[in-house]
């Protein structure tokens, strides 16, 4: 599953969001998520990877989940980007 994001927060996302998304995606044991972003994919569960994707006001993000909670993940992941401030939906 994927869903793409813009991001909004002035800040880009920096570590205190970046620890809400990891912390989020960890809960999911049977799923993987990743984080893409400039041509670059990380994964999800881990909090340098994403601050690696340098993600500022303006960017596009997509999340991508896969395995047997993947339908759940994904939604938690949007209620944190959302919720947090950081971004939100786009087509």
């Amino acid at each position: 599953m994927e869903k793409n994001f813009r991001i909004t927060d002035e800040d880009g996302i920096h570590a205190r969001p970046a620890t809400a998304l990891v912390n989020t995606a960890n809960k999911f044991k049977g799923s993987e998520a990743f984080a893409e972003a400039n041509g670059k994919k990380v994964t999800l569960k881990s909090i340098l990877g994403v601050l690696s994707l340098g993600l500022e006001k303006g960017d596009d993000l997509k999340l991508i989940v896969e395995g047997d909670q993947a339908e759940e993940a994904i939604h938690a992941l949007a209620e944190v980007m959302i919720n947090e401030g950081l971004g939100e939906v786009h087509a």
